[in-house]
């Protein structure tokens, strides 16, 4: 079965104001390249060729940017007009994405981490594989969904952005999953409302003993949502630990 890739660059971008207010975040500079071309770059050489990229108002400037993608890529645009929810802007890009396989990319995060051989691995599996949540080490993990763990060290529940973390292990920004995904966004939806997380669906193949953590380590995992973060990733790719390239031995041009 196929996997795709589902981008997702909406919302205000508020963190990043002022500069937020004239482009859309994932255009912002890191070094020499925009956020966007890191997390495309992940995704690139994760092997995913289909990639649905969902945007705020300035989604002319991404789509000016990426235009229609690499030689044999199909890259999908859909708007998201108001920012009203990761339901509703995953809604958007579901026409492009059902019966399938998905790497859902919340543009903000930035990984050295390489997708490819559990990417391929989702591709080749007969049976549906599951959910792979990608997590690291947070000193501070109460703005993420936060891994719960057994004495075994497996995952057996997802808590949201916790007063009292259950660990340091924050989950959020990058998944896989396979082809049930839809079916638990539209459980989740209709139980939660408004209220609907991410971290529900995270939670639902943590119910079905579906869900693996891969943790990174001692890769890198930077949220560039704030000037902060924007900056330290900027140092990164500065010093070559960074790589917005689609394929290592291959520079990407305008």
């Amino acid at each position: 079965m196929n996997v795709k890739a589902i981008l997702v660059a909406g919302g205000h971008g508020s963190r990043l104001a002022p500069f937020t207010r004239y482009t859309q975040k994932t255009l912002l500079p890191i070094h020499e390249r925009p956020v966007i071309d890191y997390a495309l770059g992940t995704i690139r050489r994760a092997g995913i060729q289909d990639i649905t990229i969902i945007a705020n108002r300035f989604i002319g400037q991404i789509a000016q940017h990426v235009g229609t993608g690499l030689p044999g890529e199909r890259i999908h645009y859909v708007m998201e007009e108001e920012p009203l929810g990761v339901a509703y802007a995953l809604g958007l890009a579901r026409p492009h994405n059902e019966n399938t396989r998905l790497l859902i990319y919340f543009s903000d995060n930035i990984t050295t981490v390489e997708l490819a051989g559990h990417v391929a691995a989702f591709r080749e599996a007969i049976d549906p594989p599951g959910a792979v949540l990608l997590a690291r080490e947070e000193p501070d993990p109460r703005a993420f969904g936060v891994a719960v763990l057994d004495a075994a060290g497996q995952v057996v529940d997802i808590v949201e952005k916790p007063e009292v973390p259950p660990s340091n292990l924050a989950i959020g920004g990058i998944y896989l999953y396979d082809e049930r995904f839809w079916g638990f966004v539209d459980e989740a939806v209709s139980a939660k409302g408004e209220a609907f997380s991410i971290s529900d669906i995270n939670r639902a193949y943590v119910e079905h003993r579906a869900a693996s953590l891969l943790n990174v380590g001692e890769e890198t995992w930077i949220d560039c949502g704030t000037p902060a973060t924007l900056l330290q990733a900027s140092i990164m790719a500065k010093e070559g630990k960074l790589d917005p390239r689609p394929h290592r031995d291959e520079i990407q041009e305008d």
